[in-house]
Parts: C-alpha cells; sequence; structure tokens
C-alpha cells in the first residue's frame, strides 16, 4: 500500500514502520505524505485501539531528508515545506493512541515524529540530536510548541540552539520518554504496553487522549506552526544559511 511504510493491523494493534532501514529512515516529502496517508487509514479501521511507530533496522529515523526537498516536487516548496507539520498533525490527531519504539538514532524531523506520538519508549541505547540549527534552518513542523509541551521552554531553547547529541537517560529525566528498556526488550517491552492499551475500553481510551490533547492545544497552540514552513522556505533561500547547510555537510562527510 506504501513505498516507504508498512501499515499492518493485528487485531486491535497496528503496525506502522519506517521502511527505509539502508538509509537509516530518512523522512522525505514522499514518506511525510505516506503517514498522513497512513494516519488516516488507520482512522478508518473501526477496530484499532493502539498503533506503533517505529523504524525498521537499527535506527528509528535520521530526520528529514534534505535532498529531496531540494529537487523537483509535484507541489510548490512551501507546500513541501508544510509536509513535515501536516505529517506531526495527523499523527497527533489520529483515533487510536500511538507508541513511539524508538532505537538507535532519532534525530531531527524524526524526534518530531516521536513527539507527535502520545508515548515514546525507547532502548537504554537510543541517542538523540536535533541538528536543525546547525544546518542552518530552524526547528520546524511544529516541533518547538510539541518540544515545549513535553520538556519546557528552557530545555528546548538549549538542545534546540546548542544541537547537542543526548541520550535516552537525559530523554526520560526531561520528561520526553515515558520507559526506557534494554535493547533487546525494546519490542516485547512496547508490545506488551500496546496489549495493555488495547485491553481497555475504546471509548474510554479514545476520550483521554483527546481530553489531553484539548488540554495542551490550549496552552501550547500547535496550529501556530503552520507558518513553520515559511521560516523552511526563507532558510533553504538565505545565503548564510545554505552556506551553515554546506559547512555541516562537509564535517560529516569527513567525520564518516
Amino acid at each position: 500500500m506504501f513505498e516507504t511504510l508498512l501499515a499492518e493491523i493485528d487485531g486491535p494493534i497496528g503496525h506502522l514502520t519506517l521502511n527505509r532501514p539502508e538509509k537509516l529512515n530518512p523522512l522525505s516529502t514522499a514518506t511525510l505524505t505516506e503517514l498522513v496517508a497512513a494516519a488516516r487509514w488507520f482512522d478508518e479501521q473501526p477496530g484499532v485501539k493502539v498503533v506503533i511507530v517505529r523504524g525498521a533496522g537499527r535506527t528509528f529515523s535520521a530526520g528529514a531528508d534534505l535532498a529531496s526537498f531540494g529537487g523537483a516536487q509535484p507541489v510548490s516548496t512551501r507546500d513541501a515545506a508544510d509536509r513535515g507539520r501536516e505529517m506531526a498533525d495527523a499523527l497527533e490527531r489520529m483515533r487510536a493512541v500511538s507508541i513511539a519504539a524508538i532505537r538507535g538514532w532519532c534525530v531531527g524531523g524524526g524526534l518530531v515524529l516521536a513527539a507527535a506520538c502520545d508515548l515514546r519508549v525507547a532502548a537504554e541505547d537510543a541517542r538523540f540530536s536535533i541538528p536543525e540549527v546547525d544546518l542552518g534552518i530552524p526547528l520546524a513542523w511544529g516541533g518547538i510548541p510539541r518540544l515545549v509541551r513535553e520538556i519546557g521552554p528552557a530545555l528546548t531553547k538549549e538542545l534546540v540552539l546548542t544541537c547537542r547529541p543526548f541520550d535516552a537517560a537525559e530523554a526520560k529525566a526531561a520528561g520526553f520518554l515515558n520507559r526506557i528498556v534494554p535493547a533487546e526488550e525494546l519490542d516485547e517491552s512496547v508490545l506488551a504496553l500496546a496489549r495493555s492499551l488495547a485491553a481497555k475500553a475504546s471509548h474510554a481510551l479514545f476520550s483521554t487522549k483527546r481530553h489531553v490533547n484539548a488540554v495542551t492545544e490550549q496552552m501550547l497552540g500547535t496550529m501556530r506552526s503552520w507558518s513553520d514552513a515559511d521560516g523552511l522556505v526563507t532558510a533553504f533561500a538565505d545565503p548564510e544559511c545554505a552556506e551553515a547547510r554546506r559547512a555541516y555537510l562537509r564535517a560529516r562527510r569527513e567525520r564518516s
């Protein structure tokens, strides 16, 4: 049904997998569009109560696929830049409760994807990074309000501005993660959590999710993130931002 994702159902539990492990599951415009469609597809499956979101292979997601934003697009540049916000909004508004199962690296846009999920469980060796500012672009896709919601404004500013990596222990202490488990137990632990939630009455489950989301939306207003795409378009056109992006990519190639 999808080219870059796997969407499967096992009774009341859905599985949504980023399926480009050879590229570390980057989020191209095509993948973002498919994630929106997948969220809507799960909403059309009345028996699904919980959806587990994961990346195939050793990494949750390496973040935005910048190369896909620079080439020819079937939509306008701004619409392409807005795909990430649409993805995060679609996952957050999905009726089923979503659980992000995070192993390996969770980078930039991948972290926004995880933040759009209701619950987050990570392997002990999971690592996180928000490199956007080093790339000369602002963190978009509604990432700022979602991070403020989960970890507060001061730590959001620090992690986004410094671009420093952080580990699962720090992410858990900050409130971003619900649980940390040994790497070899991640799949089993997440499935056990999903089964425990799926055993509950649908109305109570879905009403609680919508109630919490309504309260936090009033507090932070993720709807204002529609303008994030304008910041991305400006950053891609700005010479200083472009040079920062080239310098970052050169340094990364040299390290590898």
